[in-house]
């Protein structure tokens, strides 16, 4: 007589870390879920074991914000050189935005990325697609193609797709609202940057803080309040993305509070690098929206703990060394890595932010799976769950060294700094994508799109009299 099959994986001696918890527990992975956590004892025979004595056991961070430039931009990353950084970095899920070449505008387009990413992708992803005055008609196409969402420019950015005008953000929320999708933002107000760039470069300005000063928080707060407006009117979701400046937390906190789906993100450049970097890293530091004075840096943290920012994400934009130290602030590419060292730089600052483990785990996970519609399934460390973990050391120090990095990109304003807390494993799916801080071999063309599991709540159109449809004539007819 023979007995039960045994499960994959077997972990032992780990603490597990949810949001509101830490628990000593073993867990059991079978066919890349999380089959039981419980007592040793109650563990099922295993193929496989390991010894996490000493490690915390997250779930694997979801960065809705990386852009890893494939294709078109494949000088500076693609889908392989990224999806290493994430996995050496403890991220399990990634969500790509649409401005590569070509956009992510149409069906083709998004089908072509598709295929890039499925052969290359060594963690789980969402594929964003871009939204302009353009692509409004191509909605439904986008969406039956398998997108995790939408992604909308208010101001220009790397790769200068063209920002819509009021009246088609209006109607492309409109548009989107029903498909329960969410929109994530880039908040800048686009005429307010162009008008002060313009000056400054008349002026001879050129410097580093030329960028800062050319993109005021003004910029943003009139970005945020305008968005939540339209989003209230029509009922669309949205997302603010990379939120850098105290001054915008309001018309986000405001917005909540009268009930519009609005949620935001941080990036760790913005908690921890401030305008007094700028003289240090030159044009390394230029990312938009940029890095503004330390003065922020509290107000993000505490909007963090209080929920009016509900994730963390990292604006993953590389560019090569050439790229990032013009001697013309205006002509530097904008970005820079991030995706391989958002964990451990949060985990070396919570304590000192008065944060514990368990808030980074809501923040880097948690929140962003409940906000995309990828809980239960993604996002905890729970019987059911895909076995999407990382590993930590609490104890483990580490100095981030640019060469080091997975990325195809060498530069950015972290070289040199010192982190307490480092992935050691980093499991998707169950299956180990690194293993011992080293990469492991073959992973490539692991990842999958998460489209397929994507549950997003039922969509709450309003004022449906009034939309562009509706006043045309065009529902009627469709």
């Amino acid at each position: 007589m023979t007995g039960p099959t045994p499960v994959d994986l077997v972990i032992h001696g780990g603490r597990i870390v949810h949001p509101d918890a830490i628990v000593d527990a073993s867990l059991a992975v079978r066919d890349g879920r999380i089959a039981a956590i419980g007592t040793p004892d109650l563990m099922p025979t295993a193929t496989e074991t390991l010894d996490a004595s000493g490690l915390h056991v997250l779930p694997g961070a979801i960065d809705v914000h990386v852009h890893f430039r494939d294709p078109g931009y494949t000088h500076k990353e693609d889908w392989g050189t990224g999806t290493a950084a994430a996995a050496c970095g403890g991220v399990t899920t990634v969500f790509d935005m649409p401005n590569t070449v070509p956009a992510v505008a149409c069906a083709e387009a998004l089908a072509a990325k598709h295929a890039i990413a499925a052969a290359q992708a060594r963690v789980d992803y969402g594929l964003y697609a871009f939204l302009g005055e353009e692509t409004i008609d191509r909605v439904p196409d986008l969406v039956a193609g398998g997108i995790i969402g939408f992604k909308l420019y208010m101001g220009e950015t790397f790769g200068k797709l063209p920002t819509p005008s009021t009246g088609a953000m209006l109607e492309a929320f409109e548009v989107v609202t029903p498909t329960g999708k969410r929109i994530s933002l880039h908040a800048e107000t686009a005429s307010i940057m162009a008008r002060r760039e313009a000056r400054l470069r008349a002026a001879g300005r050129g410097d580093p803080l030329a960028h800062l000063a050319a993109r005021p928080e003004v910029v943003a707060v009139e970005a945020v309040s305008r968005a939540a407006v339209l989003a209230e009117w029509t009922g669309a979701r949205i997302h603010i993305l990379h939120i850098s400046s105290a001054a915008e937390l309001r018309p986000l906190a405001e917005a909540k509070a009268r009930g519009v789906d609005i949620t935001g993100e941080t990036c760790p450049h913005y908690l921890f690098l401030s305008a007094e970097d700028y003289q240090r890293c030159g044009g390394i530091i230029r990312i938009n929206p940029p890095v503004r004075e330390a003065s922020n840096q509290g107000p993000l943290w505490a909007a963090l703990a209080n929920g009016t920012i509900d994730l963390i994400a990292t604006d993953h934009a590389p560019h090569t060394p050439p790229e990032k130290t013009r001697p013309d602030i205006f002509a530097v590419d904008c970005g820079f890595p991030g995706v391989e060292t958002q964990m451990p730089l949060m985990l070396t600052e919570l304590a000192p932010r008065h944060a514990s483990i368990c808030d980074y785990v809501r923040w880097s996970a948690a929140n962003p799976a409940r906000i995309w519609g990828l809980a239960p399934q993604k996002g905890a460390v729970r019987v059911g769950a895909d076995a999407d973990l990382a590993l930590v050391d609490l104890e483990r120090e580490m100095t981030l060294d640019d060469a080091a990095l997975q990325s195809r990109s060498k530069i950015s304003p972290w070289h040199g700094r010192r982190v307490k807390g480092l992935p050691i494993h980093t499991l998707v799916r169950g299956r180990f994508v690194m293993r011992n801080r080293a990469l492991v071999p073959g992973t490539e063309g692991w990842g999958r799109s998460l489209h397929t599991i994507q549950a997003m709540p039922p969509a709450q159109p309003r004022n449906t009299d009034a939309t562009m449809a509706a006043i045309t004539g065009a529902a009627a007819r469709s």
